[in-house]
């Protein structure tokens, strides 16, 4: 069913509940925040924009984010939201290739998207006139009913090629991964609140329907992101507060909270996905703030629904196996099926490391506009998650390794041959091979192995990052730069990132 129905009946039942907040400070009652949904729909629709259409959302968090979200959905179309920190050139792309009739953007991200969106999709700005008068037309009385497999959200995530994949999420996969969450990983209650530090455009956003369901508050640092003293200083007076965070996000909560003597009062749940977490760092993270995590895992493909990791398996230290199950990524969540696999798809026994495939109702519908990426991920109706895991005999998965050599720095994936594309476009560039670094603070750091020509001349690790700087985000470029006579290869012509990686911890150890 349509989403924006959970807004519609908790506004309903509950018009006056407090709903939207920047900060401390209450900016729409559920009342408030179902009418400026439904005059965004009925904005919408008298500019032909409805079932079967796409919207993209290219901004930073903001309460207006969610009035846009709902907005889109209540008019029956579906929503593409785009990270806020990508480079204007990638979001661009994005818009084009969804075909979005419209774009919300803010007073910076529409400033950047200037001249560069080709076609029919129009800006509209959440701090202009234009959308205020959007969002006060008189509301579209009911949200438009959607099928079960109508798609409403549409989730670009690059993969190996590089090219960013649209990930087709249906009202099933959506629903069904809010119902994962009550069951597997927290029950929200009317008084508690969700705060948005991570993108919304990712995992964070996508926890705001449980919360619209109980009625509960959503809550926007004034910062608008994430800075660790604002968070601790807020949870006492906004909380029980839930959040989900990166495990770079984690550490430095945690730090912060050393810092200040914290304890974490008023952050009821911290959710940590997306990256990496150290042992070192979750133990330290439970000693100074207690028994208030849960890790899920999941993909764009299968939307923070194919494991987690229970708030009670995180803290315990008593059970013979509580260590190997810290370091796991939990069991498999209610509505899906989780299973360790050969290349051949055949099941592999207790223990054995093999692929990660997941069968259930949180699975995507496929790629858009991309029949054959589909046909590869999607066979036989399991999902190939690419990623390299063993299963123990209770159920709880370990992720040993991941097949594609995606980098996961602060929480945010960045893809080798993406950036590898942009330092191979420079002119005197011949070959480039980017690979990870690990580091305590990200988890994982960007670093590029050159080999140039012959030419006269040569670009410095400056006018490389400036060629970076200039076609995808910030958070994508190199942090170091090898300039080297050649690269590692196999009798195939192959480069071994394997040697690669190996000389960098070398390096390191060395220093």
């Amino acid at each position: 069913m349509n989403p924006a129905e959970w807004l519609y009946r908790t506004a309903a039942r509950e018009p006056e509940r407090p709903a939207l907040y920047v900060g401390p400070n209450l900016e729409a009652s559920y009342g408030a925040f179902a009418a400026r949904a439904g005059g965004l729909a009925a904005a919408l629709r008298a500019r032909g924009i409805g079932k079967g259409q796409n919207v993209a959302l290219f901004m930073a968090n903001s309460t207006q984010y969610l009035e846009a979200l709902y907005g889109i959905w209540w008019a029956g179309a579906a929503a593409v939201p785009i990270n806020g920190k990508l480079h204007p050139k990638e979001a661009a792309w994005i818009i084009e290739d969804s075909k979005a009739s419209l774009v919300f953007v803010d007073q910076a991200t529409g400033a950047a998207l200037e001249g560069q969106v080709a076609g029919t999709a129009a800006l509209v700005s959440t701090q202009s006139e234009t959308y205020d008068g959007m969002r006060q037309t008189t509301a579209l009385e009911r949200p438009v009913a959607l099928d079960p497999n109508d798609m409403i959200w549409l989730f670009y995530t690059s993969g190996t090629t590089g090219k960013p994949k649209g990930v087709m999420l249906t009202c099933t996969n959506m629903a069904t991964m809010a119902m994962n969450y009550f069951v597997d990983v927290d029950e929200v209650k009317p008084e508690d609140a969700i705060l948005y530090a991570a993108p919304m455009s990712h995992g964070a956003g996508l926890y705001n329907f449980m919360h619209v369901m109980r009625g509960a508050r959503h809550i926007v640092p004034v910062s608008g992101g994430f800075h660790a003293q604002e968070i601790l200083g807020l949870a006492p007076e906004m909380g029980p507060i839930s959040m989900f965070a990166a495990p770079t996000m984690v550490r430095r909560l945690v730090e912060a909270a050393k810092a200040t003597g914290s304890q974490g009062q008023g952050l009821r749940t911290v959710v940590y996905a997306g990256g990496p977490m150290y042992e070192a760092d979750i133990l330290d993270a439970t000693q100074v703030m207690g028994a208030r995590f849960v890790q899920i895992y999941g993909q764009g493909e299968c939307p923070m629904g194919i494991t987690a990791l229970c708030r009670q398996d995180v803290a315990e230290r008593d059970h013979p196996r509580w260590q190997e199950r810290l370091a796991s990524v939990g069991r498999a969540q209610s509505s899906v099926q989780v299973a360790i696999v050969d290349a051949q798809g055949q099941e592999l026994p207790v223990g054995q490391i093999g692929e990660i495939v997941v069968q259930g109702a949180t699975v995507m519908r496929g790629y858009w506009r991309n029949p054959e990426a589909t046909a590869k991920t999607l066979r036989d109706g399991w999902l190939w998650t690419g990623d390299m895991g063993r299963m123990d005999g209770e159920g709880y998965v370990t992720l040993q390794d991941r097949s594609k050599d995606v980098i996961i720095s602060g929480g945010s994936n960045v893809y080798p041959r993406e950036v590898e594309e942009v330092l191979l476009s420079h002119p005197a560039v011949q070959e480039a091979s980017v690979v990870s670094k690990q580091d305590d603070e990200w988890g994982e750091l960007v670093v590029a192995f050159v080999v140039l020509t012959d030419a006269a001349h040569k670009p410095t690790a400056a006018d490389l990052d400036a060629l970076c700087l200039d076609r995808i985000a910030r958070f994508k470029r190199p942090k170091a730069y090898h300039f080297v006579d050649s690269l590692p290869k196999n009798n195939y012509g192959k480069v071994l990132k394997t040697e690669l990686r190996a000389q960098l911890t070398n390096e390191e150890e060395r220093t």
